[in-house]
This record gives structure tokens, C-alpha cells and sequence, in this order.
């Protein structure tokens, strides 16, 4: 049986996710901030929740420590969790901005994959997904072509640039796990007032597909639904 935690699971991606995880036969327990949002989720997919704020070093220990004492382990990490931040024009952004920004998006996914590196070791074939977005990638959001070269958002890019890097130096530090990053790609959810062209289904294939690979998949790469993305 393959245990799964999610943060960010009450809603949007990290739902989906769930639900479709849980649809292939995986336990999912249902990592959110908060308990009655939480709970309701977790309750209309057959799931357990775990509360969790990434933001919060107790928080996120406490949540390793209960999936510790229920499930024992952990085989798959999906560190969904993240905010966009401010869509204040890029001349007004101040520091307390981009500190709320990284606390979310980036120092985040590092609390969580910290807490929970010890039960992930405890499995046989470990895997970590990071949710990262197009909007930061180098060839994204240079490619007129893609409608992510039209949209600047400084803060938000730069914390998926961050969570990409991180998940391909993870890869490398820790060669047991498969760290890899997903870019959604442009999805109706609450992020952009659902205007997004994909549907949460489709947002949420490639993490579904990096979450069900076996203990000879790819690690170290970023990919959406279509395949490998430019960096």
C-alpha cells in the first residue's frame, strides 16, 4: 500500500491530486493548514487529513510526527502547498512581500522535506513531487509563444525558479529519494480566478504521473503533462 501525504490538499490541485491518487490505490493523507477545510476535504475523499501550515516549524514537525505514530512511514511527498503572492506591480513590491512569498513557496517545501526525509527513507522506493510552474523557467518566460513570457509576477517566478533548483539538488544530495518538479501549466483554479484554459484534471496530470513512478524513474527533472521542460 502506498502512503502519500499532500500539502495544499483541500483545494484546487492538491484535491485533485488526491482524488486521482487515491483512485490508483494510493493512502493519502490530506496535509492542510486549515483543520475544518481540512477535514471537510479529506472527509468527501476517503482520506485522512493532517493539519499542517509549511510556514510553521512546530506545525510541520508535529504533522511528521503523526503520520510517524499512525502510518510509519511515508512513500510519496507532494509539496503543493504555495501562495502567489502579491499582484502588486513589480515597482511596489517590498520585502515583506517576497519574505511572505519564499516562507510559503520555498522555505516551505525545505521544512517539509526535512520532517519528513526520515519516514520517507523507511520506504522501498521514495519519492518527492515539488509543484513548480512554468513561470519559472528561463525558456517559459521567453518563449513569446507561451502566455507565461506576458506575465510578470516577480516574486511568485522566482520562488518556482528556486523550488525547480532545489528539487534537482535534492535529487543529487539525496540519490535514495526521487526528487522531481512539475509545472501544472496554465490551470482554471482559485490562483487566477479559475480563467486558466486546463482543467484541474489536466493541471494535475504530470504530478499524478511523477508521484506513480517506480524505483527506476526519472529523478532530478522538471516536466508538465507534455514532457521534459526547458530550464
Amino acid at each position: 500500500m502506498t502512503i502519500t501525504f499532500i500539502t495544499g490538499a483541500n483545494k484546487s490541485l492538491g484535491y485533485e491530486t488526491a482524488r486521482r491518487l487515491i483512485g490508483l490505490g494510493h493512502t493519502v493523507l490530506v496535509g492542510a493548514r486549515d483543520p475544518e477545510r481540512g477535514r471537510a476535504a479529506a472527509e468527501a475523499l476517503g482520506a485522512r487529513f493532517v493539519q499542517i501550515d509549511v510556514t510553521d516549524g512546530a506545525s510541520v514537525a508535529a504533522a511528521a510526527a503523526d503520520v510517524a505514530a499512525h502510518e510509519g512511514h511515508l512513500d510519496v511527498l507532494v509539496n503543493n502547498a504555495g501562495i502567489p503572492g502579491t499582484f502588486a506591480p513589480a515597482a511596489e513590491i517590498t520585502a515583506e512581500h517576497a519574505a511572505a512569498v519564499y516562507d510559503t513557496n520555498v522555505i516551505g517545501i525545505v521544512r517539509v522535506t526535512h520532517a519528513f526525509l526520515p519516514l520517507l527513507k523507511n520506504s522501498a522506493a521514495p519519492v518527492v513531487v515539488n509543484v513548480s510552474s512554468g513561470l519559472g523557467s528561463f525558456g517559459v518566460t521567453h518563449d513569446p509563444e507561451r502566455i507565461e513570457s506576458g506575465i510578470a509576477m516577480p516574486l511568485y517566478a522566482s520562488s518556482k525558479a528556486a523550488v525547480t533548483m532545489l528539487t534537482t539538488q535534492y535529487a543529487k544530495g539525496v540519490p535514495e529519494v526521487l526528487f522531481n518538479a512539475v509545472d501544472p501549466g496554465y490551470t482554471a483554479t482559485d490562483f487566477n480566478n479559475h480563467s486558466g484554459p486546463q482543467t484541474v484534471e489536466e493541471g494535475t496530470d504530470a504530478i499524478v504521473a511523477l508521484a506513480t513512478i517506480g524505483p527506476d524513474g526519472p529523478t532530478g527533472t522538471f516536466r508538465d503533462r507534455h514532457g521534459v521542460m526547458p530550464w
